[in-house]
C-alpha cells in the first residue's frame, strides 16, 4: 500500500570563502621638489673710515696764542658683512610608492543546490478483504469416511 508519493527534497551546501592576504599599491611613486635657503656667513672687517690727516687749530702756549698743526690719526670703524656661502638650490625628492597589506574574501566554491528524489514508500497492511459474496442454500458436502450418498 501506498504510505505518501514520491517527492523531491532540496539539499543547500553553502558556498565556501578563503581568505586571501595581498599587497595593495595605495599611493604611486611622485616626484616633489624642495628648495633648500642659501647659506650665509657673517664676516667682520676693519675699514677705513677717515685718512686722518692735518688741522691747524690756534691754541695758548705760555700765554700766546700760537697757530699749530695737528695731526689726525686715520678712523676705523669694525663693519659685519653678510656672505653667501652656498646659492639658494632646488633639491629633487623622490617619494617612493606606498603599499599595504590587505586580506580579501575570495569565493572558493559557490553555493550549490542538490535535489534528492525521494521514492514513494510502500508497506504492507493486513485488511480484510470479501472473496466472494455470502449465501443461503443447501449444498453436498463430502466428509471423508463418512457416508457415501
Amino acid at each position: 500500500m501506498l504510505v505518501s508519493p514520491a517527492g523531491q527534497q532540496v539539499e543547500y551546501v553553502p558556498a565556501i570563502y578563503r581568505t586571501r592576504e595581498g599587497v595593495v599599491q595605495i599611493a604611486p611613486q611622485r616626484v616633489s621638489y624642495e628648495i633648500l635657503p642659501a647659506v650665509t656667513r657673517t664676516i667682520y672687517r676693519t675699514v677705513k673710515v677717515d685718512d686722518g690727516g692735518c688741522s691747524w687749530e690756534w691754541r695758548v702756549i705760555h700765554g700766546r696764542k700760537v697757530l699749530c698743526k695737528i695731526r689726525h690719526k686715520a678712523r676705523y670703524k669694525r663693519v659685519a658683512e653678510t656672505v653667501v656661502v652656498q646659492p639658494e638650490r632646488r633639491r629633487r625628492l623622490v617619494i617612493p610608492a606606498e603599499y599595504e597589506s590587505v586580506a580579501e574574501e575570495v569565493l572558493v566554491q559557490p553555493e550549490q543546490r542538490r535535489i534528492i528524489e525521494v521514492p514513494a514508500p510502500y508497506q504492507t497492511v493486513a485488511r480484510r478483504a470479501v472473496v466472494s459474496e455470502g449465501s443461503s442454500g443447501w449444498r453436498r458436502v463430502l466428509v471423508p469416511r463418512h457416508c457415501r450418498y
